[in-house]
């Protein structure tokens, strides 16, 4: 890639964090990988998939890949430990997500070294993975029970009709997770579905394939059955559609393109599916804004994890009245931001984890320079400090026919907009198939909720970029229009992966004519019936 202008150059370069002195290699030894491989479903019948480290460059990882035929292995194993599983009380289960929660807690530091050593983001967005998969299991540890109770409705005829609604599990679970964020999507959206009874099989993105393994290995030593989560690795188009063949459900976390086939193919086996997919979500700055705390909201809002996360911001609309000086703070802030690739805290952004990530980034870029948009800050990758740094980067003057103003960029670049009315700036923020996530800023939080209730996004933040809403695990968290379908966290989060089952007992008179009465007057009877119940306004 080409530099993209002088001016963009003279703007200054990010600071560079301090080095940690720790390797990747002394961090992640290959005696750890060789153990934690030992964990992937895999014959050896398919060649070692070899993984490097973003931050280096260096080989991290040869792992053994699963065939379609491990594929089906590893279903038959968690069908057989699933049916012991869920016949234990949930309250035996759930309290094996209590006893995970303090082991990570207790040995963040492993799982941290791991989940920067696979995909190249700073240790302090690394942790927030810890936090939200802690959280998780936290809230579905002591919620569980209560979800899945079973609980009386009302029956067909009233003091004769008992019914009840008991909630099932669906058998294995079909888990497909990416690589951004290797420990919360893949044992944070499992959590649920242990708790309620079914067995996982997982595979995630070859890329992080260690901090699942190594999440796997916790969760057995709090209590779970070794072969109730399976973990398959291998290339997306082969080991992928082998899981959806075999699953009861399918939760998937990923591209809309792919989320589109996984749709299609549970849809031919008539099994359900949850998708959470892409988004190119919008922060909407009012002209009453805390301009200081919006400033520093939108760095994190829109750089954390180097902006690969799906409720990143990416389109960012300021008010007119406050554009300039916002930009200022903003600007400033972003400018400061410290790359760095240490194997601890002190960086404040990390690198992008795949080339082609780095190809997307400088693409929009670039091309976005070339029609005419201006960079405020960042715009350069940073290959003195590693071959997958990208410095955090805001463009301003974003035309419509600008790749970057609609395709998801997924790294660390945001568009700036400017409005002048309320009803512009929702227009404009509902104007993308996506529906993910949204952000606003301003001082009449009432007036805020107002506005957000208008934006078509499946969690709204009022004075914060994406973690009010995320963090808010009994509420749930999902997209709409392109960004997907379903929900986890809070009681879809864990019913999703139920069968609603009713059973209904009948007592005394059976729902048909009795006791001597003829059609006609059962159904007379009946429209009677009928009738009172709905003046009673019993449901």
């Amino acid at each position: 890639m080409t530099d993209i202008t002088a001016e963009s150059r003279s703007i200054g370069r990010n600071p560079v964090a301090p080095g940690a002195g720790r390797t990747v290699a002394s961090a992640v030894p290959q005696s750890l990988v060789r153990r934690l491989a030992r964990g992937i479903t895999a014959t050896g019948g398919a060649e070692p998939a070899v993984t490097r480290a973003p931050l280096t460059g260096e080989v991290l990882a040869e792992l053994p890949q699963s065939t379609t035929e491990d594929v089906k292995v590893a279903f038959e194993l968690a069908r057989r430990a699933q049916q012991a599983w869920a016949a234990l009380p949930v309250r035996r289960r759930a309290a094996v997500l209590l006893r995970f929660h303090d082991l990570l807690l207790k040995r963040q530091d492993e799982v941290l070294d791991l989940i920067q050593a696979e995909t190249g983001k700073a240790r302090l967005h690394a942790f927030t993975e810890v936090l939200a998969t802690t959280m998780a299991a936290r809230h579905y540890g002591r919620a569980a029970v209560g979800y899945l109770r079973d609980r009386r409705r009302g029956g067909a005829v009233p003091v004769l009709t008992k019914a009840v609604e008991a909630r099932r599990p669906k058998g294995v679970i079909g888990q497909i997770s990416p690589w951004n964020y290797p420990l919360e999507l893949s044992v944070g959206d499992a959590l649920p579905a242990f708790a309620a009874g079914n067995a996982v099989v997982n595979k995630p993105d070859t890329q992080t394939a260690l901090t699942a393994l190594w999440a796997r290995e916790l969760l057995i030593e709090a209590g779970l059955p070794a072969d109730l989560w399976q973990i398959v690795v291998g290339e997306g188009p082969v080991v992928g559609p082998a899981v959806v063949e075999h699953a009861d459900y399918v939760a998937f976390t990923g591209s809309t393109a792919t989320g589109r086939e996984v749709a299609q193919r549970a849809a031919g086996r008539l099994v359900g599916a949850s998708l959470e997919l892409g988004g190119k979500n919008a922060m909407l700055v009012l002209a009453d804004a805390d301009l200081e705390k919006a400033a520093e909201g939108a760095v994190r809002a829109c750089f954390d994890s180097a902006g690969q996360l799906c409720i990143a911001v990416e389109r960012l609309f300021v008010h007119r009245s406050v554009a300039d000086a916002f930009l200022a703070r903003f600007a400033e802030r972003t400018r400061a931001l410290r790359l760095g690739g240490g194997l601890a805290y002190g960086a404040d952004m990390g690198s992008l984890v795949s080339a082609r990530q780095l190809e997307t980034v400088s693409r929009h870029v670039e091309e976005a320079v070339k029609a005419g948009a201006t960079v405020l800050a960042g715009g350069q990758a940073r290959p003195e400090l590693g071959p997958l740094f990208y410095e955090p980067t805001i463009l301003d003057g974003v035309t419509p026919e600008m790749a970057v103003c609609a395709e998801e960029t997924f790294g660390p670049v945001v568009s700036v907009y400017r409005f002048d009315t309320e009803e512009e700036a929702v227009e404009r923020a509902n104007a993308t198939s996506y529906g993910l996530n949204s952000s606003l800023w301003t001082k009449d939080t009432r007036r805020g909720r107002a506005i957000a209730a208008r934006l078509r996004t499946g969690t709204v933040n009022v004075n914060e970029g994406y973690a009010a809403a995320y963090g808010s695990v009994a509420s749930p968290m999902g997209g709409m229009g392109e960004s997907g379908l379903g929900r986890r966290h809070g009681a879809e989060g864990i019913l999703r992966y139920t069968e609603g089952q009713t059973i209904a007992t009948q007592r005394l008179l059976p729902i048909a004519p009795s006791l001597g009465l003829s059609d006609e007057k059962f159904a007379a009877v009946f429209t009677t019936s009928l009738r009172a119940l709905k003046a009673l306004r019993i449901k």
